[in-house]
């Protein structure tokens, strides 16, 4: 499949606070059985902290199995021998959504954060581990889909921040620390937020360390 053949991503979006063009792009990626809007709902708030920067929450490419929303895919795909290739399949539909909108901004990777929650922490952890590209992404409430994703040598290592909620019944707390070891074990420096009593969500305090955390990373 070449690119042209792909699926093209759209979704809800935010212009810069500050008004004129972005000097920084924000992409959320929401999880299953969501759609973009369901994140773009943050933007204002990381606005607050970051004025010049513009905000996407594209929605996955399919329906989702449950009749309503969308997925990255399927949940029949949700095991340890399943995910790898099911996060693969879809990585170029994400990969090439991202690179048109850097490119159509006029903006470089170290201008571009990602925020993933639940299914799309899985999408962007993915593209961390494969291409590196970004000044720093976060992942709430997510896990490390393949561990064994290796980036190229020369590719970046942008920070990551993982917060996770301790009472999550759709992906337990384990999964903040199997993230955080195959991130660093690949050479990443990962920061960590648990939220004692949280469940699968983003709640005041979580939002709020993660957008003091794009502030540090991301480039002006």
């Amino acid at each position: 499949m070449t690119d042209t053949d792909l699926p093209k991503l759209s979704g809800p979006s935010r212009a810069p606070a500050a008004g004129g063009a972005p000097k920084q792009l924000v992409i959320f990626l929401h999880g299953y059985g969501a759609d973009g809007a369901d994140l773009i709902g943050l933007a204002p708030f990381f606005a607050q902290a970051l004025p010049g920067a513009e905000f996407l929450s594209p929605n996955a490419p399919e329906r989702c199995d449950m009749g309503f929303g969308y997925q990255w895919f399927s949940r029949e795909n949700f095991g340890p021998d399943l995910l790898p290739k099911a996060v693969r399949k879809v990585a170029p539909v994400l990969d090439a959504f991202i690179d048109d909108a850097l490119k159509a901004r006029n903006l470089a990777y170290d201008q571009l954060a990602l925020i993933g929650f639940s299914q799309g922490t899985m999408m962007a952890l993915d593209r961390t581990m494969r291409r590196g590209d970004a000044a720093a992404v976060v992942g709430f409430s997510g896990m490390v889909a393949d561990p064994s994703a290796a980036l190229p040598k020369a590719a970046r290592h942008p920070p990551v921040l993982l917060v996770h909620g301790t009472a999550d019944p759709i992906l337990p707390f384990a999964s903040l620390g199997a993230a955080e070891h195959a991130l660093t074990t690949a050479g990443f420096k990962v920061e960590t937020l648990e939220r004692p009593g949280l469940g699968h969500g983003i709640d005041q305090e979580g939002a709020t360390r993660a957008a003091h955390f794009l502030v540090e990373h991301l480039s002006a």
